[in-house]
């Protein structure tokens, strides 16, 4: 109801202070577990009941605590505990792991490893649910774009390094990916 109104100029969806910035924004049906991810690949999991309703204007509260100089990479919120979750690094590596690796814990802690970062992987960039049936759409900065079936990566435990999804060119990085539902899915997931 808060954002029924919008104004000419756009109205505040949340307060953000000095120094921080909006990474990403999902939509949930009230009850679901959230999956956030930090760039040093620690990825905490709690249900989304823990989060208080506050107004628009608010800065919200705190998901993850970040150590030294990591940031938040991303969010999932999980449609069906069956799917696996897919974790890719800037150097082209990455992994899916089974959603049951990742225990549901308190908001506000520091998380578990879900992707090993080093200097072979790079730090992390992304995370999403995925089903065997989905494709991925990887972008470089250099504008290189791949398309691969999630099937093909295997799914591997938590504490791991992945393995390598996308062969890049010397200072080339993965900035994005995009996740392409199979047609007989469409945009949601089975329950």
């Amino acid at each position: 109801m808060e954002y029924s109104r919008p104004r000419r100029n756009g109205i505040v969806a949340i307060n953000i202070i000095e120094g921080d910035s909006l990474v990403s924004a999902v939509q949930t049906n009230g009850s679901q577990d959230l999956i956030i991810l930090t760039r040093a690949g620690m990825a905490i999991r709690f249900n989304e009941s823990e989060i208080r309703p506050v107004g628009r204007s608010a800065q919200g509260v705190k998901g993850i605590t970040l150590s030294g100089d990591d940031y938040v990479a991303g969010i999932v919120a999980v449609v069906n505990p069956q799917n696996t979750l897919l974790v890719v690094c800037e150097n082209g590596y990455g992994k899916r792991t089974d959603l049951d690796a990742f225990r549901i814990i308190h908001r506000g802690g520091k998380g578990v490893i879900s992707i090993k970062t080093s200097e072979r992987n790079g730090y992390a960039v992304c995370i999403m649910e995925v089903v065997d049936d989905d494709e991925l759409m990887m972008v470089t900065q250099f504008g290189i774009l791949i398309r691969l079936p999630v099937r093909d990566i295997r799914t591997i435990g938590r504490v791991t390094q992945g393995v390598k999804m996308i062969n890049l060119a010397e200072e080339d990085l993965v900035v994005d990916v995009e996740r392409v539902p199979s047609e007989e899915n469409g945009d949601d997931f089975e329950n």
